[in-house]
């Protein structure tokens, strides 16, 4: 049909939130590339023509106002995660200073608990991150197959507070330092690190699910212009501001518990995050009939591997290289169709094509994830070796975790200058950003980081008292000896970090999202998370790098893991990055009897 039979009357944006972009009605469905069904979410809506998809410009939608509840709650339980887990380092690592009963180092000492060295603190700051994103498996199976993301984010937030009050105890005067300590502490990051993981597979998922529309549609901007709503660009928006809210949360609990350890001590510096932390169960009970769940739906997963396992077969020879080609063939899935199925299809098959297709997207998303276990390993390094070498730097009265904050820092201040300007002059310009690009360019500014860490560490060795054997350097009377280097030459470091997460990590959040089956997304979610497990796994294989006079190899393997890592990360993915569009508006699947 014509444009000029279209219907085109302009009509206000009431149900989709955006008051800045005005809706074209029609009745007629402009193009058959992309599932066009009409639903009640999309009843109104012009769908672009395949012309149109090639010279429009496209825009993001406006944000929810429910997603922004949503995100003011992640805000409160990072803050508790992040405030508290900033002084794991020192708390392990540093030992009690003389005369203090709770860890407190004052203006110019080392705060500290246990002395248990860094290789310790290194180990046990990687096991709970380990534990946190391991546990999003668990989280995620629970939420999608009997209780609903709301439901298992409640009950985590509960987990997580237990853990943070047993946090508490372990760092009271008195218990402080000791023995009982030690075990205590460990075993509330074990619960922490469990409730944790139960929110983070939910919350993320959930606060996208807070805009309802899949499909592109064509929009009239206040300048008169024709415009695509792209609903993956609004996804994108939505996650690149849910990270926005992250990171002030993590800014704040930061700067105001490394001050707490510091000058108050350690009890402080648990006790202030716990306290924060009970917003996130007020917000979620307010806000709790605004919100868009969506129902659990039963086990999904053992069917989408019964399909995979089914698309296999015939597939398998004795030649390896046929076998590699068969089951990377274009049409693998289709042989798991049951439009496709000879006779009587079989019993287990309750989908349809759609789902099938939507099975194949999420697999393939989780083939992208393989590799971010080598961008975390740089990422990981903010947690405890950079805090490390800071405290071997000349710091003038500064935490040497404080430093630590210009990661966040440098994200509140780039992502609105990405989704306002960087972003908008390369759609004005045809420039296709894509999620996949976005992710490559991720492992390259991370590589960067860790090549800046490694010339500190090199010449933190050249300059310190002590040579190569900074981080143990003390004086006749035990005092600290360091290098003149200032610790603020650490920025280039956390500014780097920031940059890629804004490519790699704010996208993959993004890409776990519109690539999951809508009934899987909290397991799809779990799988990205879990990378950083994997690389906590990993990361634990190269404690023994984690002591002088072996740092500069620390930064330098992470750099050149990463740097490869990117590169072969493009090679492999970058035929799956022109079907963007493609996956982005498969018609929906059924899953269940037909």
């Amino acid at each position: 049909m014509a444009d000029s039979d279209l219907v085109v009357g302009l009509a206000e944006a009431t149900q989709h939130d955006s008051p800045e972009i005005e809706k074209k009605l029609s009745d007629s469905i402009a193009d058959d590339s992309f599932d066009k069904e009409v639903d009640s979410i999309h009843e109104g809506l012009v769908f672009p023509t395949d012309e149109e998809l090639l010279t429009l410009r496209r825009v993001s939608d406006a944000i929810p106002w429910a997603a922004y509840l949503i995100a003011f709650v992640e805000l409160a339980e990072r803050f508790s995660y992040y405030g508290s887990s900033v002084v794991f380092t020192n708390y392990i690592q540093q030992p009690l200073p003389p005369g203090s009963r709770t860890g407190a180092g004052g203006l110019n000492g080392q705060s500290g608990a246990l002395g248990a060295g860094q290789r310790m603190s290194t180990g046990l700051t990687t096991f709970y991150q380990f534990w946190a994103y391991i546990c999003p498996i668990a989280g995620a199976y629970i939420a999608d197959t009997y209780w609903g993301r709301y439901k298992t984010i409640c009950y985590s937030v509960a987990i997580a507070m237990l853990g943070h009050v047993i946090m508490i105890i372990s760092s009271l005067p008195g218990i402080i330092g000791g023995h009982a300590s030690l075990g205590v502490f460990i075993l509330s990051m074990i619960i922490t690190s469990t409730g944790t993981g139960g929110f983070k597979s939910n919350v993320s998922p959930l606060v996208a699910e807070q805009y309802r529309i899949t499909k592109y549609y064509i929009a009239t901007t206040k300048s008169g212009e024709r415009v695509i709503v792209d609903p993956a660009m609004t996804t994108s928006r939505i996650y690149m501001y849910f990270y926005l809210f992250i990171n002030i949360g993590a800014l704040v609990g930061q700067i105001g518990m490394t001050y707490a350890e510091k000058f108050v001590g350690y009890w402080l510096a648990y006790t202030l995050p716990t306290i924060v932390f009970c917003i996130s169960p007020l917000v979620l009970w307010l806000g709790r009939n605004r919100y868009t769940r969506s129902p659990p739906e039963g086990s999904v997963l053992p069917a989408s591997l019964r399909i995979w396992r089914y698309a296999q077969r015939g597939r398998w020879s004795w030649n390896p290289n046929k076998t590699i080609k068969n089951l990377t063939a274009s049409d693998f899935w289709e042989n798991a169709k049951p439009s496709n199925q000879v006779g009587e299809k079989p019993k287990w098959m309750t989908f349809d094509d759609q789902w099938v297709d939507e099975v194949r997207r999420g697999f393939k998303a989780c083939g992208v994830f393989v590799w971010f276990p080598l961008y975390w390993l740089c990422y990981n390094q903010l947690n405890n070796n950079l805090i490390s070498q800071a405290a071997t730097m000349t710091t003038n009265g500064l935490p040497n975790d404080v430093l630590s904050n210009l990661d966040p820092l440098a994200l509140i201040i780039f992502i609105p200058i990405c989704d306002l300007v960087i972003y908008p002059a390369l759609a004005r310009r045809g420039i296709k950003f894509t999620a996949l690009k976005k992710i490559a360019w991720g492992f390259g500014t991370a590589t960067a980081s860790m090549i800046w860490a490694a010339i500190v560490q090199y010449y933190l060795y050249k300059t310190n008292p002590c040579g190569k054997y900074a981080g143990t350097c003390e004086d006749a009377n035990g005092n600290p000896l360091v290098s003149p280097l200032n610790v603020w030459i650490q920025t280039g470091s956390y500014v780097l970090i920031a940059l890629s997460e804004i490519f790699a990590s704010i996208t993959g959040l993004e890409y776990a999202f519109t690539k999951a089956p809508r009934n899987m997304r909290s397991l799809v979610m779990a799988m990205f998370l879990f990378t950083s497990a994997v690389a906590a796994a990993i990361g634990e294989a190269f404690v023994s790098l984690s002591l002088d006079p072996l740092l500069v190899w620390n930064y330098a393997v992470s750099a050149i893991l990463a740097g490869v890592g990117g590169i072969l990360f493009w090679l492999v993915v970058r035929k799956l990055d022109k079907e963007e569009d493609k996956l982005n508006n498969l018609a929906d699947g059924h899953f269940g009897n037909q």
